[in-house]
């Protein structure tokens, strides 16, 4: 169970700064002899410290590259850890370092690279195995990321290796991420000159931070690495750029331009729903849990969609299914009870816990003024961790309300989940709040499904993909 004073996560440090700064723009920090005037450390500092200065408003994370550091010595070493501190606290440093070695040594590196010098994650070569990867995710406030598929040509004499059964070594690669790191503190490097083996990386593990370098100088094409390399929800992708960025003549406007070109990038394509979320949505639209028109939300917007899934309570195996929707992101978290969201969130949360075999309480809407006047409902003691679930997720505010009385009873709260994020806004608000939003299904990926299939005319689609754009352009998105 989480511990009381809870340390923040390097993935919810990279996940806040990608929303902050809507960005994925990763800023490479190699002082190239070439790029100084003189092969000294105090020039490679300070070429370093304009940079990040100049870049920092468009940044999602640094990455100084180690060796240019290492080349200049002990004069280097201490230059490295001055850029490091001075890059802003909320921004993330990727170290990038390619270490890999037996355990003990890689405890060694380890505290050179989060003790020493105050690095955020590192860059790791898979080959020793897990062993040698484990002592750098220990503290849950580092990160690293492990070699996949990388952007030089050379990558593939090792990387591109077909085993028998499995596919290329790269892909084995991918799928070993997922069980020696349940934390999601480990990311995959896959270049951006790449596209295809991006695309292929994404579909093993959907919801890494992949760091990609390659665009620019060594070729790799922005557009096609964003399409192939990003998550559902438009993060998830690191894109590196470091010699484009040293040798412009204004590096604080390439960083603007990459940034808007990354943020005026199409949404990533999403994969088919599996068969059973696309059975569970068909039938939400076939009994009329998901309507078209025109429809006030609590919010007080106007939408041309409505979901009404009260009516769950009324088809007993619907509402079963739709809570077997949450099972597999509960399964990834850690809590003592499920806190359901007043009202149709109750049966949700009621099935649930006859298939979890977790208590369920419930904040009130309203405290009652007899009896207990108690604000949270079930049995539960102060300390414990609760884990939200409602149906819905539009901006969150639901939401808030209901940690609020949570915690004000004394419960930890960390993760809400939704069966359906309906992508107004809702994750970014409760992530300034440090919550985590997951959703069993998007309004996005709804779309799609029912209109690949038919079930959707083609003007109901238009209109509700033109709200989803307003509010994204009214909310700054």
């Amino acid at each position: 169970m989480p511990s009381e004073a809870k340390q923040e996560r390097f993935i919810d440090k990279l996940d806040a700064r990608a929303h902050q700064a809507r960005s994925l723009l990763c800023v490479g920090l190699d002082p190239h002899p070439e790029f100084l005037p003189q092969p000294t450390a105090q020039a490679a500092r300070a070429f370093c410290l304009r940079l990040i200065e100049q870049t920092a408003p468009y940044a999602c994370a640094f990455k100084p590259n180690s060796a240019f550091f290492e080349a200049l010595g002990a004069e280097g070493f201490d230059a490295l850890r001055q850029v490091i501190a001075a890059v802003p606290d909320d921004i993330p440093v990727i170290l990038d370092a390619k270490r890999g070695d037996i355990a003990s040594t890689a405890r060694a590196y380890a505290r050179a690279a989060f003790e020493v010098l105050g690095a955020d994650a590192l860059t790791l070569s898979p080959y020793l195995g897990r062993d040698a990867v484990e002592p750098f995710l220990r503290d849950p406030g580092r990160g690293a990321f492990l070699l996949c598929r990388t952007s030089n040509p050379g990558g593939a004499d090792l990387q591109e290796l077909h085993l028998p059964g499995h596919g290329p070594l790269y892909l084995v690669v991918a799928r070993l991420v997922e069980s020696w790191d349940a934390s999601g503190n480990l990311g995959l490097v896959v270049g951006a000159t790449r596209p295809d083996a991006l695309a292929e990386v994404r579909a093993i593990t959907p919801q890494r931070w992949i760091l990609a370098p390659g665009v620019g100088a060594q070729g790799g094409d922005l557009g096609e690495a964003l399409a192939a390399g990003r998550r559902e929800d438009g993060l998830g992708l690191l894109i590196s750029v470091s010699r484009s960025l040293a040798r412009a003549h204004d590096p604080a406007a390439e960083a603007r331009r990459l940034q808007q070109a990354i943020a005026a990038a199409p949404p990533p394509t999403k994969a088919p729903l599996e068969p059973a979320l696309a059975r569970l949505a068909d039938d939400l639209l076939e009994v009329g849990a998901v309507r078209f028109g025109n429809f006030r939300l609590k919010s007080g917007k106007q939408s041309p969609i409505y979901f009404d899934l009260r009516l769950l309570s009324s088809y007993p195996r619907l509402l079963n299914r739709a809570a077997a929707a949450y099972l597999p992101i509960l399964r990834e978290l850690e809590y003592d009870h499920l806190a359901a969201v007043p009202y149709a969130a109750l049966p949700i949360g009621t099935a649930l816990a006859l298939m979890t075999g977790k208590s369920m309480i419930y904040p009130r809407k309203e405290i009652k003024d007899y009896g207990t006047r108690a604000a949270v409902e079930g049995h539960f003691s102060a300390g414990e961790w609760a884990v939200v679930v409602d149906d819905l997720a539009t901006t969150g505010g639901s939401k808030l309300e209901a940690v609020e009385r949570l915690t004000a009873a004394g419960l930890q709260v960390e993760h809400v989940v939704v069966l359906i994020d309906r992508q107004s806004g809702a994750a970014r608000q409760l992530l300034q709040h440090g919550l985590r939003l997951h959703a069993a299904l998007y309004l996005e990926q709804l779309l799609d499904h029912w209109q690949a299939v038919g079930k959707l005319e083609a003007d109901k689609v238009h209109a509700v993909r033109q709200f989803l754009a307003a509010e994204r352009e009214a909310d700054g998105a």
